[in-house]
């Protein structure tokens, strides 16, 4: 059985037992593929960088896709790209009903947070809107920089700190006004601050953090609820799964929470914006052949030094 981690608490803020019933339950709607825009997107982004620009035209002969879901980032490989692809999720059914690809794949029903591999195993780590549901980022980090070999790289994207702003402030707004406090009812993600800092210190370098936003645009706050339900949350299996999570919204809550949304967010044409926000991050495992900085103290230019930089550049157009 996969290992699960239950606790809940300010250090294991999300149920990871509901979330694996809700990823089960996504994969086996009808039609799951209606609603797999936005990881096709972002899969498709995060597969296109297979070929680090530091590497070129360089072959992974073993990759692992951490929160593989249904192979968003699998079928934007090659052949050229990898040779072999493992996929990994807490979801069975997920892996059951995997997007065809055109590279070798084996399917693992495993927790991200203990993924179940030898150390410097993989030459590529890959992973797409997974590592926002893991209770402990810092740990999920390590494991995947454990199971690298050296000079591998992980490459990741994982919803960032703005996703649905205009969403949570107007339903705390609303819930503020009518009912005298609010309760989360979308997740908590990651600050882009802390990505840097936790990658590094899981022990990659040469690091690259960038993020994206992605706008989809509805008729009003009503549309944005039922179709995260529907499409986002549910097939996708994106419920909030916080232990402290409200169970539902007032009626009188959710019409302020419409008004709100439309007087602050509102588009000109009278549709409402809901934003993703996405980071992107890219980090390498070091190895010997790996360029490094210099050593303290080998520096032939001293800072005191600039100050006579205006006189140089002005005696040399002479």
């Amino acid at each position: 059985p996969v290992g699960v981690s239950p606790g809940s608490g300010a250090l294991s803020p999300f149920d990871r037992r509901l979330k694996r019933k809700q990823k089960n339950w996504a994969a086996l709607q009808a039609d799951p593929a209606k609603c797999d825009y936005l990881r096709e997107e972002v899969g498709a982004a995060a597969g296109g960088a297979g070929r680090p620009p530091r590497q070129g035209a360089r072959t992974f002969p073993l990759a692992l896709d951490v929160g593989s879901g249904r192979g968003y980032i699998a079928r934007h490989l090659t052949k050229e790209t990898v040779e072999k692809l493992i996929q990994v999720d807490i979801a069975e059914n997920a892996l059951k009903n995997t997007i065809e690809s055109a590279i070798p794949t084996v399917n693992v029903v495993a927790d991200e947070e203990f993924l179940p591999f030898k150390e410097d195993t993989f030459d590529l780590v890959v992973s797409s809107l997974s590592l926002h549901w893991v209770n402990d980022l810092p740990r999920a980090f390590r494991e995947i920089h454990q199971v690298l070999k050296p000079d591998g790289v992980f490459i990741g994207a994982m919803f960032g700190g703005d996703t649905l702003y205009e969403l949570r402030c107007s339903l705390q707004l609303a819930e503020l006004e009518r009912e005298g406090g609010f309760s989360p009812h979308v997740s908590p993600f990651t600050a882009v601050s802390d990505l840097g800092h936790l990658l590094s210190r899981a022990g990659f370098n040469t690091l690259t953090v960038d993020t994206d936003e992605i706008q989809v645009n509805y008729p009003g706050l009503f549309e944005v609820m039922e179709d995260l339900q529907g499409k986002y949350i549910l097939c996708m299996g994106e419920s909030n799964c916080s232990w402290n999570r409200k169970p539902l919204l007032h009626r009188e809550t959710m019409l302020a929470a419409a008004a709100i949304y439309r007087e602050m967010y509102g588009n000109s044409d009278g549709s409402v914006p809901a934003t993703f926000q996405i980071y992107y991050m890219i980090g390498w495992k070091f190895h010997e052949s790996q360029a490094r900085p210099a050593q303290r103290g080998s520096a032939t230019v001293s800072l005191g030094d600039l100050a006579k930089i205006d006189g140089l550049l002005s005696r040399g157009k002479k």
